[in-house]
Formats: C-alpha cells, structure tokens, sequence
C-alpha cells in the first residue's frame, strides 16, 4: 500500500464532504501496518436501465480505492429500489417492480467493470441481508430515529410544509441504506452531495450496534452538457456510457470550455498535476481548447469500448463536421415493409436511431432528421418503403436503411 499522505491525496481528489479526515487517516494508517484494506461501499438503486457519466464520478472513486488496494463493494440496491430513494423528490416516487430491479440490475453489472476490475470487485445485492429481516426487527430498526429528525431533510421538508404527501416507507429508506453498512461493516461509504443525510445514517446505526463508524466521503453531482442541472437522463443533457463511441465523443466535444476542466478532474485518470499543466497551456495559448477537448474524448471512448474506437471516433468526428463528409462505417439495416410507405417515426425506430417512435416524433420536431441529407419536420412524414435511403439522428447517427 501507498502511504497514508498518498492515498489521501488521491481519495481526496473531487471529493466535496470527507467526514472525517481524521477518521479516514485513523483507518488508513491500521491498514497499512496491518496489511488489511479498508471495506468501501457505494450503493446504487437500479432504477433505470443505463448509466451516464454523472455515475461513474462515484465509481470513479471507487477505482481510485481499488487502485489503492482496498476492497470494494459494489451494492447493487435491488431491496432499496423497491422502495424508491425520495432523495430530492417533491413527491412519492412510483415503486419499481421486482422485474424490473432485477433487469436493471444485471446491466449495471455489465456496464460497472468497463470501469472497476472485475477480479477485485464484490458486487453485493442488499435484499440478501434485508430480505432476511423479520417484521420486528424492521420496527427496532424504525425505533432508532425520529420523525423530527427525519424532517430536518430539506425535502422532507418541503413536502410537509406545501402538505404534499410524505409516505411511511420513504422514511425508512434512509434507515435501511445505513443499515446496508452495519451488515457489510463498511470502513468507507461514497455517495453524493444529495446523499449526505442516509450516508450520516449509517454511521449512527453503526455506532449503536457497537461497530466504528464509516467514514462518510461525498462526491458532487456532475454537470449535464448544459452546464447548469445535474446530468439527467430525463433533462437529455447525459452521456450515456453504453452510447456509441461517436456519440460519446461528440458530446464530449461540445461540453463549454469552462466545464471542460471539470469532467477532467472527476472523470480522467490523468493526475491532478497534468491536468493542471494542460489547463496552463490552454490558458497561454499553447494548445488549442479543442484539442484538450479530444484528448479528454478518446480517453473515455477507449475507456467505454476502446482504443480502436476511439480513433475511429476521432476520424468520423473530423470528417462529419470538418470536411462535411459521411463517417466511414455506417451501419446499413434492412426494414421489410408490407405497404409502399412507412411513417418515419416508426422506420427511425427500425433503423435502431431512436429507442421508440416517441423518441422518433421529439427528434423530428426538433429538426434533428434529415433523409438522404434533406430535413424533414413533418412528424406524419412517410418514406417510400423502396430503394435505399440515408438517415441521420442529430449530428453523429446515420443508418443506410435499403428495403424488402
């Protein structure tokens, strides 16, 4: 193991709360002269499919305790998403379906050790203890807060004082996340910054069962490509990391100068002294902010496919809106139509260039759709079901569709 001014160093980069340091270098330096790592843990409810980039800061920090030699625990909150984390909710979230937690989950599983070593990761689901809790022991564990104290949370908060309903079982989210670490006697838990109150629950139930309290790090919510709300899937300002390396690398591209820097510090695997370095010449004039820009590209395209991919994207990236020229390897799809036409919405959906005719419809009427290089903004279009056509999704999909 590093020393313990190292690993600080490094555990610290990004971070926003660390509660508390002398926690952190009371558990670092036992660790280092026993030869035994620190148990770290983060949590993530599978509530939807994919993962963009605003979760990967967590798992981020999660391979920079890996890198340290410490074990990781990658929770997988299949009983917790049941319930719905009403973190920053300003109503009751609808609970997911037992189905769908368990579909979720397998891609994060996927999609996580494009990031983490798979060899030194234990991926833990947290319906394996909670499951197994009686009802009586469910009321013992509800008996170790308040509802005074739960109503310090801002949200909670909120939706008390507009009289917006408050279910029972949102309250106990908090107490069964910080029961996740009594059960696996977390040394560390990661969360971010909206997170602070369940991760501070669990030092509590900790320390009432006789264990040391967890250290408690907080990391902040990433910026979507707008620069302003946190990345979202719902607001469209994310990167998917299962996105195709053209996407990734355009959006990348077009994230403003002034957050550039930011995703370098939470995301890249650069040292904080060369980005640093790179962020001084930028700033004298030395290289070109585009080119910081790609460098940061290709190393998360490689980092999500690889270094291949990355190139290509690259090259596509400059011939698409350099040269105004078609990318090298468009994917060509063959869609068998009954009728002599077929409504656009539904073909772009054929093509695997939106993931629904609804998706279709919002790209059309954001002038986003172009057929054999034409715009087309009529949502009731339909294409001659004859031929062969060029379609293009926004600036980086195309798909030659030819039909049977």
């Amino acid at each position: 193991m590093k020393s313990v001014e190292e690993q600080i160093a490094l555990i610290e980069r990004g971070c926003v709360d660390l509660i508390s340091r002398e926690d952190l270098e009371k558990k670092l330096k036992r660790a280092v002269e026993t030869g035994t790592p620190l148990t770290v843990k983060a949590g993530f409810d599978p509530t939807a499919p994919d993962l963009h980039l605003g979760h990967t800061v967590l798992l981020q920090k999660l391979r920079h305790f890996q890198q340290l030699g410490h074990e990781i625990n990658f929770l997988i909150g299949d009983f917790t998403g049941l319930i719905g984390d009403p973190t920053g909710k300003s109503d009751t979230r609808p609970p997911l379906t037992r189905d769908d937690v368990l579909r979720n989950a397998e891609t994060y599983k996927e999609q996580v050790f494009k990031i983490l070593d798979p060899e030194k990761t234990k991926v833990v689901f947290n319906s394996s203890w909670l499951g197994e809790l009686s009802s009586y022991e469910m009321i013992r564990l509800a008996s170790q807060l308040t509802v005074a104290r739960m109503l310090e949370r801002d949200d909670f908060k909120k939706r008390f004082e507009s009289n917006r309903p408050i279910s029972i079982h949102e309250f106990l989210y908090p107490l069964i996340q910080g029961y996740d670490s009594v059960a696996l006697e977390a040394d560390v838990e990661l969360g971010g910054t909206d997170q602070l109150f369940n991760l501070l629950m669990g030092r509590d139930l900790q320390r009432s069962k006789g264990q040391e309290p967890q250290v408690v790090l907080t990391m902040p919510l990433l910026e979507g490509l707008d620069g302003v709300n946190k990345m979202s899937k719902s607001l469209g300002n994310y990167i998917g990391i299962s996105e195709s390396p053209d996407d990734i690398f355009g959006k990348i591209l077009s994230v403003s100068d002034e957050l550039m820097f930011r995703y370098y510090e939470l995301l890249s695997d650069m040292s904080m002294e060369e980005i640093a370095a790179l962020e001084k010449d930028m700033a004298e004039g030395r290289i070109h902010p585009k080119a910081v820009k790609v460098r940061l590209a290709k190393e998360l395209v490689a980092r999500f496919h690889d270094q291949d991919a990355a190139d290509a994207a690259e090259k596509n990236f400059e011939q698409v809106f350099k040269k105004h020229e078609l990318p090298d390897d468009i994917p060509e799809k063959t869609v068998t139509v009954e009728d002599a036409a077929i409504w656009l919405p539904k073909l772009l959906l054929e093509a695997e260039l939106v993931k629904s005719t609804s998706d279709g419809r919002r790209m059309v009427k954001q002038n986003a759709v172009s057929v054999d290089g034409a715009k087309v903004t009529d949502v009731n279009a339909e294409i001659p079901a004859s031929g062969e056509v060029l379609l293009k999704v926004g600036k980086r999909r195309f798909c030659k569709v030819s039909f049977s």
